[in-house]
């Protein structure tokens, strides 16, 4: 029997098909061909409408459901030594009011400054413990993506805060507080990693 269509298209490339399946239906093309798919399939299937662009470099399978996180999945798939932290990270915890218009993500100081054509990002060096610790990976849209935790996001808020905005820090502490069970010893774990745990412990002791 001759298939068509998109079935037909499938039992072409199915290994390949399979292979991003099980990576999440999402890969830069790196990745791709480092799982064995052969650049001359992979352009194939990026030309017959298998695979579809969610930014450069990076493809997903064509058909599968919208993304739930688009573009903390697309900067994970990106950036993959990056660490989503700060406002968006505040977000992604239910700890802020603001809406971000950017990606906030955090890199290693002499890290090589990203390229993304979308979405805009917004990039902040970290050094040492202050960069590896309160690191945890959430699986988004089939994808790993790493967020600092709600209590590291706090230290860091207060780190940056002549960069987002003292209020910003209060209103996260304020949510946490008032959200889930309340970590203070973690918080000022993460401050002593971030040096500002003389800044940060007033304003502990008054709103928790």
């Amino acid at each position: 029997m001759i298939r068509s269509g998109r079935e037909g298209h499938d039992s072409r490339f199915a290994r390949e098909v399979t292979i991003f399946k099980e990576r999440g239906g999402i890969l830069r093309t790196s990745q791709a061909l480092r799982a064995g798919v052969h650049p001359a399939t992979f352009y194939a299937m990026r030309d017959e409408g298998l695979l579809e662009v969610v930014s450069r470099g990076v493809y997903r399978l064509a058909g599968e459901p919208p993304l739930g996180n688009p573009d903390l999945v697309t900067v994970a798939a990106r950036v993959p030594s990056g660490v989503i932290c700060l406002i968006s990270a505040l977000a992604y915890h239910g700890l802020t009011t603001q809406i971000p218009h950017e990606v906030h993500v955090a890199l290693i100081r002499g890290a090589e400054e990203p390229r993304l054509d979308y979405p805009p990002i917004r990039t902040y060096r970290f050094t040492g413990e202050a960069f590896t610790e309160g690191v945890e990976r959430h699986e988004l849209d089939g994808m790993s993506v790493r967020i600092y935790s709600a209590e590291k996001t706090i230290a860091d808020c207060f780190k940056f805060r002549n960069r987002i905005g003292l209020d910003t820090a209060l209103e996260a502490v304020r949510f946490y507080r008032e959200t889930r069970t309340v970590r203070v010893d973690d918080i000022l774990r993460y401050a002593v990693a971030c040096r500002v745990t003389k800044i940060i412990r007033p304003y502990l002791e008054a709103l928790l």
